[in-house]
């Protein structure tokens, strides 16, 4: 045969290799899409085609991936749902359809540094979800192109970064410099008999006649606070002191855009995207009552197509959003000080109207049916974590020996899943392993695909993989978060059902015994320390200073059991939660556990995690699956009362309580042995927390 005939046979045949493959991984992704988002492909062409890898949650601009449709016909829609790895596209006609789809599967899409291999399949129709307009918070205004970009220049060139003083602090995740009044990290106040010798810059002042023409402000502000934020930096949420500052507060974007997230203390969240040059006026309840703040990240979801100009936010659909690159960003933040008791309308977040006890102002019951349960954990578990995921995920950076041992152990190939993951600290202790991690939390989840780990957002109660799919799961600190017997039971079989014949599951829950074989777990020795003076190195996050508050409330005491019989816990002489003391020894099993959003040293950020919008995107709620954590556990999450307290930086922020459930002794033991096929391997009590290995029949 001739030799060019043979090697066309040759090519002819590695090209049929090829289409097989790519039609195999098309077919696959069809099949994820059906199972995991309910989308049916359609076997004839039609107009509208999915496609898979597509999507924003991949770092695929939209912007990149329309140019790369347009190619094949004239594209009617694009939609993008945010966060989600796939989109949808309609051409106007069917042949611009089957162009796309027979050339564009199995080619690669790059996208900024991303690199996505893109999978099409045919769909009936796409049909967007409706939204509901959010409208700004009360007070809240935004005014584009405030300052032109010759004002910009001049406001940039005005601050000396070079020049180190006292009003000039290197804070971990940005750079903040004070005019007029220093805002002091070690009592988040000002000292308003000490003004800084400089006044305002000069170049401020223009800019802040023209707000007072316009009617922004009454009177001029005395109080400047400079922050520059490199690309991935943010602020956490926070309410600006109402003690040290007066009502409006004015701040200017300068040198590139970001999104602001305002957020309700029930929950509300109105995204703002923040333009160059643009200037922010908070007033009233914006001013007061909701938290602000920028989550990390390098790049944000932001409507593809801004008005000009507008005092509300934009209309925007899934169809409109897409990637903006973060740049390096100053805020000039304009305040005027105080000199009276705040007597805002909003008692419950203001310092000057109360005290700062860590109480919840009326604390929950325990549960007495299902549908207590799921709310007493959405609000008291699920939406406090989605509050501070960032933080709660630079808290988390340090496996714990014992549960990388278990993770060592594991045969090379063996598939592991973590229910709960958090921010993934334990999927890349093995490289050997085949891992994927679930969490309530989709802010959590998002860390993890930014760590480049496989996560996905998920109830710890319906993990949706198939039964006896895994070779090992591991529950670190996620059961004590679910608030009935028989809840805390249904995480232990759907861990049991993951598993295959012979797979091991490792559990971690808080104890109750926080002193054991008369040592006592790090928890309360860090307790010891810092009433001893002693500075602490990454606390947990319960780790914070124990509260100097008499007024703390609790429920009746344990008894020791020395009967080896477990006390009912739910039967106290007053069925209210108690708020416990942090970093010291339980007094009931089922409490609520304070956070409070302040620094440590100079200043630990607490960042939010957010996304773009509620109204924008319908995600998942916070966590229920719950990575979670105890003090020493690795991954607990935090509910959002209507008291605050104070963090570095000059604001105020609501105290967070989180629901736990701590574990007496034998307690998880016999919760794990009501599920039938399976032993109780090994069991032992490590820093605080009860632990078992359990193994499927």
């Amino acid at each position: 045969m001739d030799c060019k005939v043979v090697n066309n046979v040759k090519a002819a045949d590695r090209r049929s290799k090829e289409d097989k493959k790519v039609l195999r991984k098309q077919l696959k992704a069809s099949h994820t899409l059906l199972k995991h988002e309910g989308i049916c492909t359609a076997p004839q062409p039609t107009k509208s085609l999915v496609v898979a890898n597509g999507g924003l949650g991949n770092g695929v601009s939209r912007e990149d991936l329309s140019a790369t449709l347009k190619q094949f016909g004239d594209v009617e829609s694009l939609l993008m749902p945010p966060q989600k790895p796939y989109a949808f596209v309609t051409y106007r006609s069917e042949d611009g359809a089957r162009k796309a789809h027979a050339q564009l599967n199995g080619q690669k899409l790059q996208s900024e540094q991303n690199s996505v291999t893109l999978y099409l399949s045919y769909v009936d129709s796409v049909q967007p979800k409706e939204e509901a307009l959010v409208h700004f918070p009360e007070g809240l205004a935004l005014v584009e192109d405030f300052v032109s970009p010759e004002e910009e220049a001049l406001l940039l060139a005005a601050v000396d970064w070079s020049a180190s003083n006292e009003a000039q602090k290197p804070l971990k995740h940005r750079k903040v410099k004070h005019y007029g009044f220093e805002f002091r990290y070690d009592n988040n106040n000002v000292d308003k008999d000490k003004p800084l010798p400089a006044g305002l810059p000069e170049e401020c002042l223009p800019v802040l006649q023209r707000c007072l023409q316009d009617g922004y402000i009454s009177v001029l502000p005395d109080q400047l606070t400079v922050n520059q934020y490199e690309t991935g930096q943010g602020i956490p949420p926070h309410v600006d002191t109402h003690s040290a500052f007066e009502d409006t507060i004015l701040s200017l974007s300068l040198g590139a855009k970001a999104v602001m997230e305002f957020r309700h203390p029930d929950g509300r969240v109105v995204p703002v995207v923040l333009p160059e040059r643009s200037l922010l006026v908070m007033k009233g309840e914006s001013r007061y009552l909701w938290t602000h703040g920028i989550t990390p990240r390098k790049f944000d979801l932001v409507p593809a197509c801004e008005a000009q100009s507008h005092s509300e936010p934009s209309v925007a659909s899934h169809s409109s959003l897409t990637l903006s690159k973060r740049g390096t960003r100053t805020s000039f933040t304009f305040r005027k000080i105080r000199h009276k008791p705040c007597c805002c309308a909003f008692p419950s977040a203001c310092d000057s109207q109360r005290g700062t006890s860590p109480n919840p102002p009326s604390r929950p019951s325990l549960p007495s049916c299902h549908a207590d349960a799921t709310r007493l954990e959405e609000e008291y578990v699920h939406r406090v974590y989605d509050a501070i995921a960032s933080h709660f995920s630079s808290t988390r950076h340090t496996p714990w020996p014992r549960v990388c041992h278990f993770l060592s152990s594991l045969p090379p190939g063996s598939v592991l899943v973590d229910v709960g993951c958090g921010n993934g600290k334990y999927l890349g202790v093995n490289p050997q392993l085949i891992t994927v991690g679930c969490d309530r939390s989709s802010a959590l989840v998002q860390i993890c695909a930014e760590r480049g780990f496989h996560a996905f957002v998920s109830d710890a109660l319906s993990v949706p993989l198939r039964t006896s799919s895994c070779d090992a799961c591991i529950s670190i600190a996620v059961i004590h978060h679910f608030s009935t017997q028989k809840r805390r039971l249904a995480a232990v079989r759907e861990l049991v059902r993951l598993l295959k014949p012979g797979g091991q599951a490792l559990i971690y829950v808080w104890a109750y015994e926080q002193e054991y074989n008369k040592q006592k777990s790090k928890y309360l020795k860090e307790h010891n320390k810092q009433q001893n003076g002693e500075k602490s190195k990454d606390l947990p996050e319960e780790g914070q200073e124990p509260q100097k508050d008499p007024s703390v409330l609790t429920t009746s005491h344990l008894e020791n059991n020395h009967s080896g019989v477990l006390k009912d816990a739910g039967k106290m002489t007053e069925d209210k939660l108690s708020v416990h003391t942090n970093r010291t020894a339980f007094n009931s099993q089922d409490l609520l556990v304070p956070w409070h959003l302040k620094g440590r040293k100079t200043q630990r950020e607490e960042e939010s995690s957010c996304r773009f919008s509620s109204r924008w995107e319908p995600s998942p709620g916070l966590d229920s699956s719950m990575s979670s954590d105890t003090t020493n556990s690795p991954d607990s999450k935090p509910s959002l009362s209507d008291k605050t307290s104070q963090i570095p930086g000059g604001s105020s922020v609501p105290v967070f309580h989180r629901y736990y459930h701590v574990f007496q002794q034998g307690e998880l033991e016999q919760l794990c042995v009501q599920v039938t096929g399976v032993k109780v391997q090994t069991s032992y009590h490590d820093q605080g927390n009860w632990c078992v290995v359990l193994q499927k029949e």
